[in-house]
C-alpha cells in the first residue's frame, strides 16, 4: 500500500451557516491522505503510474470556491470528486477544518474528517 498526501491546505472560501459566512468568508485548512499502489511510477519516474497532486489540489480548490452551509458537504463533494478523476484511489482520507468558527467561545478550530 502506498499513500499520497497533502497536508495543510488553506482555502479563503465562504462556507457557514451564519449569513456573515456568505459574505466575509473563512479560513478552511484541508488534508487529503489517499491510499493508491504507485509502484510504477516508483520504478519508472513517470507521472502516469501515481496520483497528481497537483490536478488534485485543484479539484480541492473548485470544490472549496463553492458556497455551502455546512463543511460536511463540501468533503463530500472532494470524496465524490476525487474517486471519479483518479481510478487509482482506493481509499481517501480527508479532514476539513474550518479556522476560528464564529462561535462565542475561544476555538482554533473545528473539524469533520470522512474515511471512504
Amino acid at each position: 500500500m502506498h499513500k499520497v498526501l497533502i497536508e495543510n491546505a488553506v482555502f479563503h472560501a465562504y462556507h457557514g451557516v451564519f449569513e456573515e459566512e456568505s459574505i466575509v468568508g473563512g479560513r478552511f485548512e484541508v488534508n487529503i491522505e489517499m491510499e493508491t499502489d504507485f509502484s510504477k511510477s516508483a520504478k519508472t519516474d513517470k507521472l502516469d503510474g501515481t496520483i497528481d497532486y497537483s490536478a488534485v489540489y485543484r479539484l480541492v480548490e473548485k470544490q472549496m470556491m463553492i458556497p455551502s452551509k455546512l463543511i460536511e458537504h463540501v468533503g463530500q463533494r472532494i470524496v465524490d470528486s476525487l474517486y471519479a478523476n483518479f481510478d487509482t484511489i482506493q481509499f481517501i482520507r480527508l479532514k476539513i477544518s474550518k479556522l476560528n468558527p464564529p462561535i462565542k467561545a475561544t476555538i482554533e478550530k473545528v473539524s469533520i474528517v470522512i474515511e471512504e
